[in-house]
């Protein structure tokens, strides 16, 4: 049974780093916005082509799922709203779903954002403490009862 594995987490919090790690021992076929819109030349604050990079990865990503392919979504998904609808599409096409939150401390976010920022590393870009303080504003975290929802959740 294919199996969608997704991410819960702010910028900084080892999204990319535990996908690439899980996408080798799963055999899962990752899929990330912010790689694809670097290697676009889009900027990557630009919403709305960010909205639609998603929305044809999410729509590959169902038809892999489909095709019996474990994917690995590799979003923020900030919004419990988010969350569910992944959760659903998956299920509806008869795949396990896996959600990892990363539950980083905002100082150790911070930190590595500027490990990652003075690295230059491709897909990213420089985010200010002032920017990580307002996205954590928004950021909806999951609780224990959104979590049991999923068919394996981790929180790291």
């Amino acid at each position: 049974m294919a199996k969608l594995i997704l991410f819960c987490g702010l910028p900084g919090s080892g999204k990319t780093t535990l996908a690439r790690k899980l996408a080798e021992e799963t055999s899962a076929v990752r899929l990330c916005p912010d790689e694809w819109m670097a290697d676009l030349d889009i900027d990557l604050f630009d919403e709305k082509r960010r909205a639609k990079v998603e929305a044809l990865l999410w729509k590959l990503g169902k038809e892999l799922l489909t095709l019996g392919q474990n994917v690995i979504l590799e979003n923020g998904l900030w919004s419990r709203k988010e969350r569910d609808d992944k959760r659903h599409d998956a299920e509806q096409l008869g795949a396990n779903t896996e959600m990892h939150y990363l539950d980083v401390p905002l100082d150790e976010l911070m930190q590595r954002i500027e490990n990652r920022n003075a690295s230059g590393a491709h897909a990213t870009v420089p985010i200010t403490r002032e920017q990580l303080e307002k996205y954590s504003k928004v950021f909806e975290a999951p609780d224990e009862r959104e979590l049991a929802l999923f068919s394996k959740a981790v929180v790291h």
